[in-house]
């Protein structure tokens, strides 16, 4: 097993339980683990030694939400809405035209492609959905695309009604053969709750049957107007609820009721339902930005993720959602970085441990935790914020294998 040793990082910020920032450090890679972390000085021997010149070291970003498998291209929708167009999910629907033409070679070609770029940008774990199929074929043709990409695959059949379609028959189909279909490919169901797409008790019946299924809950909620979404996540245990730009005082009040026996200092007790905040959507929709400030100060744990996508959010630079964060959502930049790595590893339940099919703890650095570990081309990830937009991905491992240098 081979192993590497990166030392002379400048500043190491574990975000584990202890949110260290070790200063003249060293970590050693073994395999796809990580096997030491400490002093640079005291470092033990490794095959192979890599300098990181005085750069910070971080945990790869974890993007919990993301739409990848898709082809064709929404520029025209993007143009109307910077014209003063209002979104609407009915967009979805020329996605799902464009991506049910693309057979599987091309649909695997762009997939990888776009998991290559996020990880360039120091993406380690990725999430993607369905849900630009929306018939029973489609949605598990693309389920078993993913599934031979991404690390976690979430069922999204629930993502619009297609156009023609009974909104009742359809929502049968999604509880049952569709979802008899996916079931072997993903581990998450999602159901897009919001006017436009799922009326809360259709969303209830998806989540029902997803959960019956075995398969773990989240929600696109309250994105663009206060809806049943949160309230439906905390009903259903759901991992997380994204989105969430318009909330209510009783949504944060059931949000936060879910973490009470959670102790964020130490990670210890059961997880609640992590609010997942989309900010480079929120721009591009043009919605109010989700309050991640007030949600953090309820006690809520959040996350950032790129909801990288044709129509809303073409981008999977989770760096630009760091910065957007600490400059326009009232994060610190640690605050922003926790949640766009141990927050996105907390919302897809990869957290800590191994667990039960024997994955490492991702989204954090620590001694038996998966080797996925990002240089800074900068001295301290402040300079996210402090020099928005500049390339400062300097080096990528992931599962112990460089990715970028």
């Amino acid at each position: 097993m081979n192993s590497t040793l990166v030392t002379n990082i400048a500043e190491l910020h574990t975000v584990d339980a202890e949110a260290r920032v070790l200063r003249g450090a060293a970590l050693v890679m073994e395999g796809e683990r990580i096997a030491w972390i400490g002093d640079a000085a005291a470092a033990p021997a490794a095959d192979t030694v890599h300098d990181a010149g005085g750069r910070a070291a971080l945990p790869g970003w974890v993007d919990s939400h993301t739409h990848l498998v898709f082809a064709g291209d929404r520029t025209a929708e993007f143009e109307a809405r910077m014209a003063g167009q209002a979104y609407a999910a009915g967009g979805i629907a020329t996605t799902v035209a464009a991506t049910r033409q693309a057979g599987d070679y091309e649909l695997t070609r762009l997939l990888l492609g776009r998991a290559a770029e996020a990880a360039r940008g120091g993406t380690t774990y990725l999430e993607t959905k369905t849900g630009y199929g929306l018939d029973v074929e489609e949605e598990a043709r693309h389920a078993r695309i993913a599934s031979t990409v991404a690390d976690e695959v979430t069922y999204l059949g629930a993502h619009l009604v297609p156009a023609g379609a009974d909104p009742e028959e359809y929502t049968d189909l999604v509880c049952g053969e569709m979802l008899e279909r996916v079931r072997p490919y993903v581990r998450w169901a999602d159901v897009f709750c919001e006017r436009g797409a799922f009326t809360a008790e259709q969303a209830r019946r998806v989540l029902r049957a997803c959960g019956e299924a075995g398969l773990g809950l989240r929600v696109h909620g309250n994105q663009l107007g206060p809806g049943a979404g949160v309230q439906l996540a905390v009903e259903f245990g759901a991992a997380s609820v994204d989105h969430v730009n318009h909330l209510q005082d009783a949504d944060v009040e059931a949000l936060a009721g879910t973490w009470g026996s959670w102790d964020a200092t130490v990670r210890t007790g059961n997880p609640g339902t992590v609010a997942t905040c989309l900010p480079a959507c929120d721009l591009s929709t043009r919605q109010p930005l989700a309050p991640a400030r007030l949600l953090l100060d309820a006690g809520v744990e959040v996350a950032l993720a790129s909801n990288c996508n044709p129509g809303t959010s073409y981008t999977s630079s989770m760096a630009f959602c760091v910065t957007t964060a600490v400059l326009q959502m009232g994060l610190s930049v640690a605050e922003a970085v926790r949640a766009a790595t141990f927050g996105g590893a907390l919302a897809l339940r990869r957290h800590a441990g191994l667990d039960a099919d024997g994955r490492r703890a991702v989204g954090s650095l620590a001694v038996g935790h998966r080797a996925d570990v990002q240089l800074l081309n900068a001295p301290s990830p402040t300079h996210l914020a402090y020099r928005p937009g500049m390339p400062l991905t300097g080096a990528v491992w992931r599962k112990g294998v460089a990715v970028a240098r």
